[in-house]
């Protein structure tokens, strides 16, 4: 598994859509859409902005580990 495919995962677990998260992240859905579409890059402050949202570490959204921690 790499970064887009976990990114992706979370979100359609939240149910949400790549609009909603593109709004989080102060980009338009087809921005969003690159992103995990693999166009695009996750850029430092994006990753971080999600953190913030999912509250959960990033260790976990670019699969570094495969446990679900929340931010400390």
């Amino acid at each position: 598994m790499n970064y887009r495919t976990r990114i992706r995962a979370v979100r359609e677990d939240r149910d949400l859509t790549q609009k909603q998260i593109g709004e989080v992240l102060q980009k338009s859905q087809q921005g969003y859409n690159h992103i995990e579409d693999g166009r695009a890059e996750l850029k430092i402050d994006d990753l971080k902005r999600l953190c913030l949202f999912y509250n959960m570490s990033a260790d976990y959204l670019i699969v570094l580990t495969d446990i679900e921690k929340p931010l400390e």
